[in-house]
């Protein structure tokens, strides 16, 4: 392919750019995703005008990383980032280069990408591609392959080794032979270990929302990128789960990499969720033989998973609120549902998980079971399957009742429990629980003047 189609806007801005002497080309990720055929919505553009000429000739223009030829041009309703054609040198830091010098040329400035598939521009006047290094080809084959020695390349940055595998594992493409045993080279090795946490969270978290995930995490694992930052879940490797009873066939290990894939791939978040719901597993096997059978047992090995859990995404500087998700879907995940259960337990559990989580829920209790055998349970009539579905049914039914289902949606309060006579104190804070609970068995109670008949009752 020697062209690509331009979008209207950046036509208009390489027109400006043309009137005043210059050349523009789109370059990076939006090249790479329109030669795949897919919609590129996040533009970068690279010129041969620098920094401050490019904010001459266009009125709105934030010197967002000027320091390195970067501003970000708002063009026509968009944000675009224009740098200028540089050449890199010396990464001291891992990351940042010590030396930036302008280039004279398109070419000068791709030979500073990392991967063949980035190092392609395309002509913002006509679309006509500029590929020195084999991009394209190596984007027919499915291949990523680093620009020029794969060792230099990775020296430069640690964390361009961590992004082959997530790009490994979102566009479902091998890494070149030489750039991924590269990766396992001790220097590497350390250039890795050498970058930020939050690199490789944002990295691990870009994996999550990939078609396959577990494609690139078991690169990760046979690579050692995961240990060098995930190393707590190494015992998950070889914790064999399969007994007489035939529950699974994969290790723990493998069995949270697949649930990874049987989550929703617009549920990142979720997704982490799946990969480590059962990594408290190794710490909490009992093995045991009865009646002549071989039985694996993981009691509350959610709890233990959680521990890990929130103390894995603690280092890796996820938020609070990123942390409590997680650990709060993890804490849950090993309900057990029976078409028995009363409408009153039905309630209790929906107060338990809170109906916020319930949805999320219900996809890691899918992510789980098709973690257990590789296989989509939806699409299979599985006893499991049916299970949940029964379950979030009745949910939506009471749900839709507008059922007290926390305190909040109680007819009384403390303050008419005061008014009352009751004093304020804790023994209010447990008539309004046993109020509660009365409410969740029999929703009709939930009557201004059945629940103050109740609470002064239980006052005496």
């Amino acid at each position: 392919m020697n062209k690509i189609k331009i979008p209207d806007e950046l036509k208009k801005m390489n027109e400006i750019f043309s009137q005043n002497g210059f050349e523009a080309y789109l370059v990076g990720g939006a090249v790479r995703d329109m030669l795949l055929g897919k919609k590129a919505d996040d533009w970068d553009v690279t010129t041969n005008a620098k920094p401050e000429e490019v904010m001459k000739i266009f009125r709105r223009v934030i010197p967002t990383g000027i320091d390195h030829g970067t501003v970000t041009v708002h063009f026509l309703g968009q944000e675009i980032e224009v740098t200028t054609f540089r050449t890199e040198s010396d990464y001291s830091d891992g990351r940042h280069p010590d030396k930036v010098e302008y280039a004279g040329h398109i070419e000068e400035d791709l030979s500073r990408r990392d991967f063949t598939m980035n190092a392609i521009a395309a002509s913002l006047e006509d679309g006509h591609i500029v590929d020195p290094y084999g991009g394209v080809e190596d984007l027919k084959k499915g291949i990523i392959r680093t620009v020029g020695i794969p060792h230099e390349r990775f020296m430069e940055d640690g964390l361009r080794p961590v992004r082959a595998l997530r790009f490994a594992s979102k566009l479902q493409f091998s890494i070149e032979k030489d750039t991924y045993s590269e990766i396992f080279e001790e220097n590497v090795q350390k250039k890795i270990a050498s970058i930020s946490v939050e690199r490789f969270r944002d990295e691990l978290m870009k994996m999550m929302a990939s078609p396959k995930p577990s494609v690139g995490l078991k690169m990760m694992e046979e690579t050692g990128v995961l240990k060098i930052f995930m190393d707590e879940l190494s015992v998950c490797r070889g914790c064999i789960q399969k007994d007489d009873r035939g529950y699974h066939i994969f290790d723990v290990m493998d069995h949270n990499i697949y649930a990874c894939d049987g989550a929703p791939k617009e549920k990142p978040l979720l997704r982490l969720a799946a990969f480590l719901h059962d990594c408290g597993k190794p710490a909490s096997k009992v093995e045991r033989t009865v009646e002549g059978h071989k039985i694996n047992n993981f009691y509350n090995h959610e709890k233990y998973s959680v521990e890990i859990a929130r103390s894995l995404m603690t280092k890796l500087k996820f938020s609070n609120a990123e942390i409590d998700y997680v650990c709060h879907l993890i804490e849950n995940h090993m309900f057990h549902y029976e078409s028995s259960w009363s409408d009153a337990a039905v309630r209790r559990f929906i107060v338990r998980v809170g109906l916020d989580s319930f949805d999320d829920l219900i996809d890691l209790r899918l992510a789980d079971m098709y973690g257990k055998y590789n296989v989509d349970v939806r699409l299979h009539n599985s006893a499991g399957c049916a299970n949940l579905v029964e379950l979030t049914d009745r949910v939506k039914v009471l749900a839709a009742q507008s059922c007290a289902l926390s305190l909040k949606d109680l007819k009384v309060n403390g303050k008419d429990l005061i008014a009352e006579g009751i004093p304020a104190g804790k023994k209010l804070g447990k008539i309004l629980n046993e109020l509660f609970q009365t409410v969740l068995d029999d929703p009709e109670m939930n009557d201004r003047e059945k629940l103050l008949k109740l609470a002064k009752n239980l006052a005496n």
